[in-house]
């Protein structure tokens, strides 16, 4: 479908492009950007009259658990490790296929509704994750989550490697990761071979690091090293490796990891809610880290918008630092939007918007009592847009919601499935 979008507010995260464009067109052909100007005039399939709408490039998650939508508000009165240990883990070991395609398809209609167009995804199914991806037309990038708790490290890397030999290249939205649970959670020899794997099919590295102090603490001890970055250094050098948290590095740490090709995948409502502390982000992009924004699961991070975590990050780092110049606005829609796409080696299609780019965009309402009126236009998203000011959301060029109607998804059997899921496998 060729598509035509009149006479919006385009903000376009383009380093080659005034930061708002007032009274824009985009044309969009065979999925892409076909011609960003003013009086577009020519046949297309369908016109989206935008006039006082702001146009955007769709937000990035760059660490998320995708069927973990089911285990909302499963978390109070735990830590982390006996969360996953005493609730998480036992429930998850009752899932069937079937369960995992339907909570991921919950979490893709979140993420439609909300203006999240691309995520990053670790756990295992994936088979049925992407067919949920595929069903809701989301760009998902996935894995099969590696880790070595029980002796069965093996059989999982054979699982990934298996997983990546059906899956690659199914999809331009599918992209497939090497998804490594945690230093913690696995020992030397096997992060060995994680990262000849990644090496082998020339993935990204997506782990958790460094969450709590706990974790810090049994690194520490498990590989007896002085600092965990030194693990980073020595197993993933040359990889592009996203880091999911990343709460407890000092100074001297961010200053060494700059070094090094790795990217933060900052998740501020998550960390929170576990009572893991607030990483210092700041400093991170002070010292030339690319820093994005993740959800993590809804189990601690409780929903996917994305516009909430953009608020979280900015207000922590202005409070924890006691300084309100502290990332300004544009630089926090970076974070959700440019950045993201750096992450994840995308940047040359999304992120932001451009001629040749694939069309992964939203369409927000600012028409509304808290975002009344527009004084700073930045700001207003950062801190007053709710996942719910999302109109219109395209993705690859499909018009995957318009006007708060999402095509193709049934929501109410969707929830109704989901519901069957906990009664069945009960809340432990």
């Amino acid at each position: 479908m060729n598509i035509l979008i009149k006479n919006c507010n385009l903000i376009s995260m383009s380093n080659k492009r005034e930061k708002l464009e007032k009274d824009i067109d985009l044309l969009i052909k065979n999925g892409k950007i076909e011609n960003i100007s003013e009086n577009i005039n020519e046949k297309v399939d369908k016109i989206i009259e935008a006039k006082g709408k702001v146009v955007m490039p769709g937000l990035i998650n760059t660490h998320a658990h995708v069927p973990m939508s089911i285990f909302r508000e499963t978390l109070d009165g735990y830590n982390l490790q006996d969360w996953l240990e005493k609730k998480i883990w036992p429930m998850e070991d009752k899932l069937k296929k079937e369960d995992i395609y339907y909570a991921s398809l919950l979490s893709f209609l979140e993420m439609i509704k909300t203006g999240c167009t691309t995520i990053n995804d670790m756990y295992f199914c994936g088979d049925e994750i992407i067919k949920a991806a595929l069903h809701s037309g989301v760009r998902l990038g996935t894995t099969r989550t590696l880790m070595d708790l029980i002796g069965d490290g093996a059989v999982r890397l054979e699982e990934l490697e298996n997983f990546i030999k059906e899956y690659d290249g199914i999809s331009e939205i599918i992209t497939l990761n090497i998804g490594i649970h945690g230093l913690y959670t696995t020992n030397a020899p096997y992060i060995e071979k994680c990262a000849k794997l990644a090496r082998k099919y020339n993935k990204i590295v997506h782990i958790h690091f460094l969450e709590n102090t706990k974790e810090r603490e049994d690194i520490l001890k498990s590989y007896n090293v002085k600092s965990p970055v030194e693990l980073i250094k020595k197993y993933f050098k040359g990889l592009n490796v996203i880091l999911a948290h990343s709460v407890k590095l000092t100074k001297e740490e961010i200053e060494e990891l700059s070094n090094e090709n790795v990217h933060i995948s900052h998740c501020p409502v998550s960390n929170l809610k576990l009572g893991c502390g607030i990483a210092n982000v700041s400093y991170m992009m002070k010292n030339g880290i690319n820093v994005s924004i993740g959800t993590d699961g809804q189990g601690s991070g409780s929903n996917l918008d994305l516009f909430e975590a953009m608020k979280y990050t900015a207000l922590l780092q202005k409070g924890i630092l006691e300084n309100p110049k502290e990332l300004p606005a544009y630089e926090v829609l970076k974070m959700a939007t440019v950045n993201g796409a750096k992450s994840l080696g995308l940047e040359d299609k999304i992120g932001t918007i451009e001629e040749g780019k694939s069309a992964d965009l939203i369409i927000l309402n600012l028409r509304t009592v808290i975002t009344t009126p527009i004084n700073n236009i930045f700001s207003q998203i950062v801190y007053n847009i709710k996942g719910t000011n999302v109109e219109t959301t395209i993705i690859n060029g499909k018009i995957v919601m318009e006007n708060r109607v999402v095509c193709g998804i049934d929501e109410h059997q969707i929830y109704k499935k989901c519901n069957e899921i906990i009664e069945r496998i009960g809340n432990v």
